[in-house]
């Protein structure tokens, strides 16, 4: 499903690091060997139906890379 972000995420953690990240030799190959870190937040989406909810979002992250391949895992809330 499609989402675009309502502002910014908050509650950001770092989830997994370096060898710690399952999917590490994938991510290297597509975007560079990089300092690669799993993280995730809390964030305000607006999906491709025009419905808005909180959700908390996983994504993958590096130095000069920036956020890649952003993932809604839970939907905590729909707003009005």
């Amino acid at each position: 499903m499609d989402f675009e972000l309502v502002g910014g995420i908050s509650g950001i953690e770092t989830i997994a690091e370096g060898h710690g990240i399952r999917e590490l030799a994938r991510l290297r190959r597509i975007y560079g060997a990089r300092n690669w870190k799993k993280k995730k937040g809390t964030a305000t989406v607006r999906f491709s139906d025009g419905a808005v909810a909180v959700v908390e979002l996983h994504w993958y992250e590096a130095h000069g890379i920036g956020r890649r391949e952003e993932k809604i895992k839970t939907i905590q809330q729909v707003l009005p």
